[in-house]
């Protein structure tokens, strides 16, 4: 049974740092509603209702142009090991590009990447978690390294242009508010 709480526990954040792979949800009132995995070293809990993670580049950028609407977010763990669990963080975002003096603080908590695009600030309204009982067992291998290898290739100037052609818009037509040039 789902059980509701004020705040990430010390026990919730414990196991949110344990995970490798967490969830993003996001929605328009109208559209599509994006869900994305998200991986690698991109997420730190800075306080009982403060997530800080780290959007590297990618195929699209539906999560910006969503939160440019409605600003409402939802971040979601499973145990793929040891005792099941789900657990849910809902809340509002703020979006910080590399224009921002904010994306620099916070891209500082995170290893350097050529990909970094976005850093989400997550204000917690709500956790949630639930049983998780349905959620397979699977191993952890590792983390992939493609797509930092590609943002090594792409370069700076690469990944912008990336951004310019494939980042600028949501697959509902609506801006993601990136920047194509550096301040």
């Amino acid at each position: 049974m789902a059980k509701q709480f004020p705040e990430i526990t010390q026990e919730f954040k414990e196991f949110i740092e344990e995970q490798h792979i967490f969830f993003t949800g996001t929605a328009m009132k109208d559209g599509y509603v994006n869900v994305s995995p998200k991986g690698m070293d991109s997420l730190r809990v800075i306080g009982a209702n403060r997530i800080i993670w780290r959007n590297l580049t990618g195929s699209g950028n539906e999560t910006a142009s969503h939160l440019s609407k409605v600003n409402r977010m939802t971040l979601m763990w499973c145990a793929f090991d040891g005792k099941p669990l789900i657990l849910r963080c809902y809340g509002k975002a703020k979006v910080y590009h590399n224009t921002d003096k904010e994306f620099t603080e916070w891209n500082a908590l995170f290893p350097p990447s050529n990909g970094a695009r976005q850093i989400f600030d997550v204000q917690i309204d709500l956790v949630q978690s639930s049983c998780g009982f349905a959620v397979p067992l699977m191993d952890y291998k590792a983390d992939r390294e493609i797509l930092e290898k590609w943002a090594v290739n792409k370069g700076k100037e690469g990944i912008k242009e990336y951004w310019k052609e494939k980042n600028r818009i949501s697959m509902n037509g609506i801006e993601s508010g990136i920047p194509v040039q550096e301040k």
